[in-house]
């Protein structure tokens, strides 16, 4: 390793993707890390206890309107979660672009950027909060870069628990290194890990990462509803213990996931979806996405193997076709494979397909055959890999614009299906526990937030409960 190293030194000033390979093959013999022991390996693994998928295009332009998702219009704003237009992340008041309170939908708003996510940055530290779902004595994290960003260097980093308004204990404050270097370069495309620090982690702790951006990074790589607040003040202040003049921003930028060595019984569950899956309409840093709420029900009401839940939802993504983000289809190995020890998926995602291309009869109409056969391939891609997938029901969308009988039918099909086929190892029917029982098709009011589609804080509450536990101790 030490070879490794001295080698990198000497070749960091040629290239950087020299010494982002370079980097991934000294961290990575042996499988080990700086300062990491077989004899650990043996009875810990990786684990992510917190994840979230980045985005293929970035999301602001120079003039600040949303970048278009591959295949799409650039004369047109962006399809936000689930069909509507002109939509970002929700807090706990309505977004510009959303819908009114009466359930309609505004005009696109084009300039808005709710999650004031910035052009680029430059000499800059953003420090992002993450919520742990299992604990662990080692952490480390991944940054990501996508095929359509600039090479990233990342100039110093940080990682401690966090004290709340983007403050840090002080004590718990550990410098990242990677490679056994303070700064490295991401290339486009690729995802690089940190070497692993020692730090307690509890379960549902909360965890401030911090990295330093010297250089002008272009658009950064982002997910969009970040639903936590992040900070962003200028020079490397990732040791600071407050940032006191930092501009807020509502997404993650580059922070893939953060994983902690944890007992090797401990399994991880991802969550695969759209907005509904992303927490779109949920009180932000209230932590109230039902991926996370479902963490915290693992996490204090039952004993046995440790189990992560990431959340790897992407607003307005669907099945079949790329859109907002790459399709489920083509997102699964890097979302679903690519963290360590998954051994379930929960598959909630299909209702943007239906929006979008089932609304009417026309050539390339969606069908509800087209949507399953979908999931049929998610699942058989699954099951190669060891992975058990729980099928989740479509929810209710009566009142929404882009909602039709058509695509009600399909809706119902689909569901149907999902409930009896017995391709899934196990289902959870959100249809049934989120649906108003005067009228099926829509949302109950309680759990309605106003845009008849995404639930509120009590309905992703609701949809975290409707999981059988026991089913992760399989």
């Amino acid at each position: 390793m030490n070879e490794a190293v001295k080698e990198l030194r000497l070749w960091r000033l040629a290239s950087p993707v020299v010494v982002a390979a370079i980097a991934l093959a000294a961290g990575a013999a042996a499988g080990l890390f700086p300062g990491e022991t077989a004899s650990a390996r043996a009875s810990e693994e990786w684990i992510a206890t917190w994840a979230t998928a980045q985005l293929v295009m970035p999301a602001p332009t120079r003039g600040g309107s949303p970048a278009p998702s591959p295949g799409q219009s650039t004369t047109a704003p962006p399809p936000a979660a689930d069909g509507r237009t002109g939509g970002f992340p929700a807090a706990s008041t309505p977004q510009p672009g959303g819908a009114t309170d009466d359930g309609n939908a505004r005009r696109p708003t084009r300039n808005a950027n709710p999650s004031n996510i910035p052009l680029s940055l430059e000499d800059q530290t953003i420090r992002m909060v993450v919520r742990a779902s299992v604990g662990g004595r080692r952490v480390r994290i991944a940054l990501t870069n996508m095929l359509t960003g600039s090479p990233l260097h990342v100039g110093a980093a940080h990682l401690a628990l966090h004290a709340g308004n983007g403050q840090i204990q002080d004590r718990t404050d550990r410098t990242l290194s990677f490679a056994g270097l303070p700064d490295v370069v991401v290339p486009p495309g690729a995802l690089l890990l940190s070497d692993p620090v020692d730090l307690d982690v509890d379960p549902l702790a909360d965890i401030a990462v911090s990295i330093y951006l010297p250089h002008d990074t272009g658009p950064p790589t982002s997910h969009i509803v970040g639903l936590r607040t992040a900070y962003i003040a200028r020079g490397n202040v990732v040791a600071s213990s407050s940032l006191p003049n930092a501009t807020p921003t509502y997404a993650y930028l580059w922070l893939s996931s953060v994983e902690v060595m944890a007992p090797a019984s401990a399994v991880g569950v991802v969550a695969f979806g759209d907005s509904i899956t992303d927490g779109y309409a949920t009180t932000r840093d209230a932590n109230q996405a039902w991926p996370t709420l479902l963490a915290r029900r693992l996490a204090t009401e039952r004993r046995g193997r440790p189990v992560a839940v990431i959340n790897q939802g992407i607003s307005g993504n669907q099945v079949l076709r790329n859109g907002a983000g790459l399709s489920a289809l083509t997102r699964f190995d890097r979302d679903v494979l690519g963290p360590p020890n998954v051994t379930w998926m929960i598959l909630l995602e299909g209702i943007n397909d239906i929006n979008i291309r089932g609304r009417v009869e026309a050539p390339d109409a969606l069908t509800a055959s087209e949507l399953i056969g979908g999931y049929r391939q998610l699942i058989a891609r699954a099951h190669a890999h060891g992975i058990k997938v729980l099928g989740a029901t479509l929810t209710p969308e009566e009142g929404v614009p882009t909602a039709s009988a058509r695509g009600e039918a399909i809706r119902q099909t689909v569901n149907q299906w999902i409930r009896t086929s017995h391709a899934f190892d196990a289902v959870v029917d959100f249809d049934v526990v989120l649906r108003d029982p005067t009228r099926p098709t829509r949302l109950r009011g309680e759990y309605d937030p106003g845009d008849h589609i995404h639930p509120n804080d009590l309905g992703n509450q609701t949809m975290a409960n409707a999981f059988d536990l026991s089913l992760f101790s399989r």
